[in-house]
């Protein structure tokens, strides 16, 4: 009986045991619950659990805390006193503070709110509504006011308003442009209503037909090729040699239509894009060659109207010519030789084989001097043209001014045992090179030197400039003019003009890298490298006023001589007396203002009508000149005014 009340009490109070152990248990898991944080246990699990919700706070500045100590106190189940600590950036989205201030984050209780029993990897949190402030309520109702209003107004139009209304809208859509069909293809693009587009468009689509009849060809499709080409026909036929919109032919659309229909279906059929690339490949080669085979022919053939005699300048010093030695003025007496060497004059020298346009010059200038009687023109021509040019000046005078002409045979000294460039012209070399004994120069030769070959560059009066000196050796100034210029103000101030010891008074010409000493040149030659500059400016002979003592100080003509000279192989530069100019006078020009001589009227269509009107002289230098069929029409009127229209030698040809 004793063992069996043992085993009882034994078995109480181990029951006993047990239920003190499990209400234990109870009471640990309580406040876990009711606020505080999981055990130690489930640190790791409560962990991964925070880094999937997202921090929420009730207070705005307490966004800037999110690295704050929470301290939790909890009892184990040994009823022994436990502290953990959690981070609140650990805490999940359901955690929020209580009463917070942000002055005071330290104090703040943490609560928790009723959590939904669906796990947070699977509900998001819920945003919290933002309230709306006034300001915006107020915008929001005036906006709906106007369209309330503006409702109640479409309700009352009648149909005038109404109609007016439509109207307003498809005159907007007409004028929308939509880049988008802008960017299709131009040979689509056939019912654009600008005839300058029109135009492009069709030539576009004559290269794309071409292109794709070859390719048709070569898949011997002719069918096809030939229904291009008979469209490439029509468009030409269509556009004919219009080369703008407003000279094409009505049913020109008609035909651009037609065309693009008979792309469209080349295109589904035909495209290859290599084939494609090959063929406009080949058609842009074969438009160069084509291009520079013209350029060529162009070129041969300006520089050969260039050297051509036109008409009115072949009749007019023959008739005079003959006039003069008919009618016996030769026997006349001679003009004041007192005048020709008075120093305190304003003489001018001119040297040239044309009469008219010497007439020209001379013309221009008297006009437009305030003292013409104190002007004195020195001109020198050839013995051919020497009758002609006396007959002229008899025939058309030009009194008070004084004019005096001689021809170069008068300067017995002017030989070729003297003057360079006449030894020169009778070198073999020279004749081979100029007159191309043995390669003439054609189209076909392709000559880069053919600008060269005009008889200018040899002819004695354009290297007349370098011996004035010599010419007039009792002046002390002279004023030279080509025989291209026009003469619109009075040239007298020049002569008062101080040139610092300088022997030539010009105008420069460089601009940027253009019209340099490296342009005229070669200064892959050492001699040039060792004595001049290669970025020195360029000046231009045309009206230069030359200080003749300073000329004969400095012997300028010998240095004239020494270039020239070493220049017979043509080593230096090529023919013509700019180059020769530019090394003789290095360093001794000096530059006025551009004013006083403007140039490029005999090559630059684009000169603007300021500049031309307020130059003191106007130079035609160029291939261009104005006596001729290709001088520039809108600078014509500025050379044709100082003609003597009512001349009896110009009534027969009424050409000028």
């Amino acid at each position: 009986m004793r063992m069996a009340a043992s085993r009882g009490l034994a078995s109480f109070g181990l029951l006993l045991l047990m239920l003190i152990f499990f209400f234990e248990i109870l009471i640990f898991i309580s406040p876990v619950r009711s606020g505080a944080v999981p055990s130690p246990v489930h640190e790791s699990l409560g962990r991964r659990g925070f880094k999937g919700y997202k921090r929420v706070w009730d207070c705005g500045k307490c966004n800037e805390k999110q690295n704050i100590g929470i301290t939790v106190a909890y009892t184990d189940a040994l009823d022994n006193l436990q502290f953990y600590k959690v981070n609140s950036r650990d805490l999940s989205s359901s955690w929020v503070w209580e009463n917070p201030s942000c002055s005071n984050v330290a104090q703040l209780e943490v609560v928790r709110e009723p959590k939904d029993d669906y796990p947070s990897t699977i509900k998001e949190p819920q945003p919290r509504p933002r309230r709306i402030d006034a300001d915006k309520l107020e915008r929001e109702y005036l906006r709906q006011r106007q369209k309330e209003k503006r409702a109640v107004q479409l309700v009352q139009l009648n149909k005038d308003d109404e109609l007016q209304m439509q109207n307003a809208a498809i005159e907007r859509s007409r004028q929308f442009k939509n880049p988008i069909r802008e960017m299709r293809d131009k040979w689509k693009d056939s019912k654009s209503p600008k005839a300058a587009s029109i135009l492009k468009i069709i030539k576009d689509q004559i290269v794309m037909a071409k292109v794709y009849a070859s390719i048709a060809l070569s898949k011997n499709n002719t069918g096809l090729a030939d229904s291009l080409m008979k469209h490439v026909k029509e468009s030409r036929r269509a556009i004919g040699g219009a080369d703008s919109g407003a000279e094409l032919h009505s049913r020109v659309l008609e035909c651009a239509k037609a065309m693009a229909n008979v792309l469209l279906l080349a295109k589904h059929k035909l495209y290859d894009c290599s084939a494609v690339t090959k063929k406009l490949r080949a058609m842009v080669q074969s438009t160069e060659e084509s291009m520079n085979a013209l350029i060529k022919q162009g070129f041969f053939l300006i520089q050969d109207a260039v050297k051509t005699i036109p008409n009115p300048l072949h009749y007019i010093p023959l008739q005079l010519t003959a006039d003069y030695y008919l009618r016996h003025h030769s026997i006349k007496k001679a003009v004041n030789k007192k005048k020709l060497v008075d120093r305190s004059l304003y003489h001018y020298a001119i040297f040239s084989d044309n009469v008219i346009a010497t007439s020209v010059v001379v013309n221009s200038t008297v006009s437009n001097a305030k003292e013409p009687e104190n002007h004195v023109f020195h001109i020198v021509t050839d013995r051919w043209n020497f009758g002609a040019m006396k007959m002229w000046f008899l025939a058309h005078s030009l009194s008070p001014a004084t004019i005096h002409i001689k021809k170069i045979d008068d300067f017995k000294w002017l030989n070729s045992s003297y003057c360079s460039i006449l030894r020169q012209g009778e070198s073999l070399s020279l004749r081979q090179f100029y007159f191309s004994a043995n390669h003439p120069a054609s189209v076909s030769s392709a000559d880069e030197n053919l600008k060269f070959k005009n008889p200018k560059f040899l002819s004695m009066l354009n290297h007349l400039r370098f011996y004035l000196p010599e010419l007039y050796p009792k002046l002390d100034k002279i004023l030279f003019l080509d025989d291209d210029v026009v003469v619109q103000t009075d040239l007298t101030p020049l002569w008062s003009v101080d040139m610092k010891g300088m022997v030539n008074g010009a105008v420069e010409t460089c601009r940027g890298t253009f019209h340099r000493y490296q342009s005229y040149l070669n200064f892959s030659h050492p001699i040039i490298q060792q004595n001049f500059d290669s970025q020195a400016c360029g000046w231009a002979f045309g009206m230069n006023i030359f200080d003749l003592k300073e000329w004969r100080l400095r012997n300028l003509t010998q240095t004239y001589h020494y270039w020239q000279d070493l220049n017979e192989e043509r080593q230096l530069w090529k023919l013509g007396t700019m180059p020769p100019g530019l090394m003789t006078f290095y360093r001794l020009t000096y530059p006025l203002d551009e004013r006083w001589h403007l140039l490029k009227l005999g090559y630059d269509g684009t000169i603007k009508q300021v500049m031309i009107e307020r130059a003191a002289v106007i130079h035609f230098n160029g291939i261009y000149k104005p006596w001729s069929a290709l001088g520039f029409s809108r600078y014509v009127p500025y050379w044709s005014k100082y003609l003597h229209h009512q001349s009896p030698y110009f009534q027969p040809l009424a050409l000028f």
